[in-house]
C-alpha cells in the first residue's frame, strides 16, 4: 500500500464515531457571528471538544458561539493569520485525533465522520480532503485559482516526491502525535517583547507549509473527498494573486530547508522575503534554525 493513497467515502451510519479516540476540532474566526451561528449545529455528535480561536472578532462571534455551546474552549490568537490562529488552536487541542475546519460554512462539517473513519481506519497518519478527486467539488473556487493550485501543486508533486491532487486546501484530519512534525510556533515573537507581527508560517499559507513537512517527515497520508461550498455570509480575506505568492514562497524556502546548510537556508529566507515582504525577513530567518530530518520519498510502499 502506498502512503499516498487516495481513499473513497464509506456510508456513514446516521452522524456518530465509530472509533473510540477522542477528537477535537479547531476552527479559526475573525468576525463570523452569522457563518459560526450556522456552523455549530450542524457538527456531528461524538465531538469531545470545539477549539475555537478567535482573532479579535468584533462582531460578538465569541457571543454568539458562546451561545450555541457552552462548553468549548475559546482561545485568542498571539499574532496575526489564518497560520497562527491555528497553531494556538493546535496547542490548545486535547484530543487524539485534530480536524481543523473553517468557521464560514465552506468546509462542510458533516463530512467530519468520513475523515476520522479515515484516519482510523487507513492506519494514515494524516487524512488531507481534496476538490479534485473523485466525490469532491467545489462552489467557491474561481478559475484563476484554479489554475494557480494546480500549477502549485505539480510543483510541489515534482520537489517533494508526493501524490497531492489539492494543495491549497484546508480541511485535515491528524493524529495529534503528529504536531512536532509541523513544527509549528503558537507563542509571540520572544526576541522582542510585546511583538505580535506575523512569522513565517502565520498567513493562508500555512496548508501548504503544513503540506510539506508532513511530507518532510514521510507520514503516511491519504486523500479523502471533500466538496466545498461559498461562504455563507460575508467576504472572504484571501486574496488569489498575494497569498499564491506566498504560497510559492513557501514552496522554496520550505523545499530548500530541506537540503542547504542552516547558513544557507538562512540567506535564502532572507533574500526572497526582503525582496517579496520585508515585515517577515526577521521571523522567516528565525524558522530557519528549525531542524527537520529529511527522510527520502515520501511515497514509497509500506
Amino acid at each position: 500500500m502506498t502512503v499516498r493513497e487516495v481513499v473513497t467515502p464509506w456510508a456513514y451510519p446516521e452522524r456518530q464515531f465509530t472509533s473510540r479516540a477522542t477528537v477535537s476540532v479547531v476552527i479559526p474566526m475573525l468576525n463570523e457571528a452569522r457563518n459560526i451561528a450556522e456552523v455549530l449545529p450542524r457538527l456531528p455528535s461524538g465531538i469531545d471538544q470545539v477549539v475555537l480561536v478567535d482573532g479579535g472578532s468584533t462582531d460578538g462571534t465569541v457571543e454568539a458561539a458562546r451561545r450555541l455551546r457552552p462548553d468549548m474552549t475559546i482561545v485568542q490568537q498571539t499574532r496575526r493569520g489564518k497560520g497562527n490562529a491555528l497553531a494556538c488552536g493546535f496547542a490548545a487541542a486535547t484530543g487524539d485525533i485534530i480536524v481543523m475546519m473553517d468557521a464560514d460554512g465552506s468546509t462542510r462539517p458533516e463530512e467530519i465522520s468520513s475523515f476520522v473513519e479515515t484516519l482510523v481506519q487507513s492506519g494514515a497518519d494524516f487524512v488531507k480532503g481534496s476538490r479534485f478527486i473523485p466525490g469532491g467539488g467545489s462552489d467557491d473556487i474561481t478559475s484563476f485559482r484554479r489554475a494557480g493550485n494546480k500549477a502549485l501543486n505539480w510543483l510541489v508533486n515534482l520537489l517533494c516526491r508526493t501524490r497531492y491532487t489539492d494543495l491549497c486546501y484546508g480541511y485535515n484530519a491528524f493524529w495529534r502525535r503528529c504536531l512536532p512534525a509541523f513544527d509549528l510556533n503558537h507563542g509571540r515573537n520572544e526576541t522582542i517583547p510585546g511583538c505580535a507581527e506575523m512569522q513565517w508560517g502565520d498567513g493562508f499559507e500555512i496548508e501548504t507549509l503544513i503540506n510539506i513537512r508532513v511530507a518532510t517527515a514521510s507520514l503516511r497520508t491519504v486523500e479523502v473527498p471533500s466538496f466545498e461550498s461559498c461562504r455563507l455570509h460575508g467576504r472572504s480575506n484571501l486574496n488569489a494573486f498575494s497569498d499564491g505568492l506566498r504560497v510559492f514562497r513557501t514552496i522554496f524556502v520550505e523545499w530548500r530547508r530541506r537540503y542547504a546548510s542552516d547558513t544557507e537556508t538562512k540567506l535564502e529566507m532572507g533574500a526572497i522575503l526582503e525582496f517579496h515582504a520585508p515585515h517577515l525577513d526577521h521571523e522567516a530567518i528565525l524558522m530557519g534554525n528549525a531542524e527537520l530530518e529529511y527522510c527520502g520519498v515520501a511515497d514509497g510502499s509500506s
